[in-house]
């Protein structure tokens, strides 16, 4: 029981520390990346630059750590969608990676640009548009899709389970699929950048859903009759 409340704990630390750390990177950076004179303004702010691919870092480990520290508990209802749920948050971190050394090449990019001849500054620019592109493809896209993946199938086991009470496991369920919706639109818009506008009240619902399970599960933790009922069929098993 002791070890289903720590494990409990940990998941609800990681939540937290995966959304505060990707959100605080993407509103250190996205305004920066964003501008048209990108590599310039990126070369003026190494630091903010530098301490936001960090926290990406972070944010990438905190994402993986999630489905692995959920493992334990969720094999005992179901080790497929368990494994399955380790195996896609761990592409997910993976994508998020590619997505913050994106950033730090545009920051060595940015340095050139900025001591470059006009004859250099072309091929530079396009060079940047090409490791943009890769960053927000990785950052906005696939690594969002893999979290989508990842979380559909925990979220699917937490509410067969009623390890947590469904209406927040089922909220979690519609909050995915809103952030698949969001991803969709993102890829096959004109260009993939970071959400904006309408397109981040789409992933509002599970911003919010993860910080209210990641309370939940501090405070209260898992069932405790379905924890004692999963150890007990484990080993009957």
């Amino acid at each position: 029981m002791d070890s289903s409340k720590t494990t409990a704990r940990i998941v609800g630390a990681l939540f937290i520390t995966a959304t505060a750390a990707s959100l605080l990177g993407t509103s250190l950076t996205g305004s920066v990346v964003g501008a048209p004179d990108y590599l310039v303004q990126i070369a003026a702010n190494k630091n903010l630059v530098v301490l936001g691919a960090l926290l990406k870092f972070v944010a990438a480990a905190a994402s993986a750590g999630i489905a692995i520290a959920l493992y334990p508990v969720l094999r005992k209802h179901n080790e497929g969608l368990a494994l399955g749920s380790v195996g896609f948050r761990l592409v997910e971190g993976v994508f998020y990676i590619v997505a913050a050394l994106g950033l730090l090449s545009l920051l060595s990019l940015g340095q050139e640009y900025a001591s470059a001849g006009p004859q250099a500054a072309p091929t530079l620019q396009v060079l940047g548009t090409l490791i943009l592109a890769v960053r927000n493809w990785a950052g906005f896209v696939y690594g969002v899709l893999f979290f989508c993946l990842g979380a559909l199938m925990y979220y699917y086991v937490l509410y067969q389970s009623r390890l947590i009470p469904r209406w927040l496991s089922g909220w979690g369920l519609i909050a995915i699929a809103l952030l698949f919706s969001m991803v969709l639109l993102i890829a096959f818009g004109e260009r993939p950048s970071g959400p904006s506008g309408m397109l981040l009240l789409l992933a509002l619902p599970i911003a919010l859903q993860e910080m209210v399970l990641a309370v939940w599960l501090i405070l209260k933790g898992f069932n405790p009759s379905v924890v004692v009922s999963g150890s007990a069929k484990t080993d009957t098993d």
